[in-house]
């Protein structure tokens, strides 16, 4: 058993979502959002860097001498897998362990809102589930995919780096590549991907402009593709996808997009009123002929409109996700005003934040 076991046991009796270890401090986990000490004493460099070795296999001990950082997967049988980075920083090395459970949960129990279930039932497009890191994108997807696996015959793809929920096959099947491993970039497996005849493609990450224009194009080829971006909300992933092109090239994404972007699912997440936890908040847009009109016109700011006059197909914005969850009385006025978009419309709740 590798000396780090002991840690993630802990962190998974305290029911945290990661566990960070860095050279000259005590280890910490983070609980409901927030990081506290699990030992008293600080980890020296020795200690650190001789733990790390102890899971490395001999690729990922490669990347980690060549970069000074690696990313890879890790699995204790029986607990849980975690996503893991290691790196190297001014005072030694350094790894930060995520947790992923093993149960996949369904999206009621997620209390993520089931008109998202839509986006499983499209034949083609390209569906993004957005949000900041550790917002729980990756674990609505698996919820997502599972209601997929579940209920229909279809052949999924996922590329990922690494591989988070490994996915048993049911009514369908996967075929899970780990970039890196299975394959050397998003791009090759991507490319790869459209010729192994998927049903629905999961890419990881749309990190740098080929993986976003090849999972367009696989789109546009009629495949269903998830895809995962950090921004918060549906005007500002349409945003930032078109302005990762040069602007030569925006005319003809903003085009291709408006055909192919089916929906966007948006997520945060905020913590509870109680501290016991972190309540989900999303934004839902899905997709319309008004919505292809909107991009290809260059006019995004009209998507916060259209997901206003949307409701009745299950819609929602953010701001509207946000202070439901504090009329319910699960967040607090001050976790409501700091995660809002249009502050003024929170103004009232100040006198929370003590002002």
């Amino acid at each position: 058993m590798a000396r780090f076991d002991t840690y993630l046991e802990k962190l998974h009796e305290l029911g945290g979502s990661d566990l960070h270890m860095s050279t000259g401090v005590p280890a910490k986990v983070r609980v409901h959002g927030k990081l506290r000490a699990i030992s008293k004493d600080p980890l020296d460099k020795e200690t650190l860097s001789g733990l790390i070795d102890e899971i490395l296999t001999e690729r990922s001990r490669k990347i980690y001498a060549e970069r000074n950082d690696v990313d890879f997967a890790y699995e204790i049988e029986g607990l849980a897998r975690f996503r893991v980075s290691a790196f190297v920083t001014r005072t030694g090395p350094g790894i930060v362990f995520r947790y992923i459970p093993q149960e996949i949960l369904p999206l009621e129990k997620l209390r993520v809102p089931d008109v998202i279930l839509k986006y499983t039932k499209l034949n083609s497009g390209l569906v993004l589930v957005t949000g900041p890191t550790g917002s729980g994108k990756s674990t609505t997807l698996a919820s997502l995919f599972d209601h997929i696996n579940t209920n229909q015959k279809k052949h999924i793809i996922t590329i990922e780096e690494p591989i988070e929920f490994v996915h048993q096959n049911k009514e369908s099947f996967f075929t899970q590549r780990e970039i890196g491993v299975d394959s050397p970039t998003f791009g090759q497996a991507l490319r790869a991907a459209t010729r192994q005849d998927p049903d629905i493609i999961l890419v990881g990450e749309l990190r740098d402009p080929e993986t976003i224009a090849l999972a367009i194009t696989a789109a546009e080829m009629g495949f269903l593709v998830f895809a995962t971006l950090h921004t918060n909300s549906a005007a500002k992933t349409v945003d930032r996808i078109i302005d990762v092109f040069p602007e030569d090239q925006q005319n003809q994404v903003r085009t291709m997009l408006s055909v192919t972007l089916k929906g966007v699912c948006a997520q945060l997440l905020l913590p509870a009123h109680d501290g016991k936890g972190r309540v989900p908040v999303n934004e839902i847009l899905m997709g319309s002929f008004g919505l292809g009109n909107i991009i290809r016109e260059g006019s995004v700011s009209k998507i916060v409109s259209l997901i206003e006059s949307g409701g009745g197909e299950g819609m929602q914005k953010m701001d509207d996700a946000i202070l439901k969850r504090y009329k319910d009385s699960e967040i607090s006025g001050e976790t409501a005003y700091l995660f809002a978009t249009q502050k003024q419309r929170f103004e009232h709740l100040r006198e929370e934040l003590g002002d």
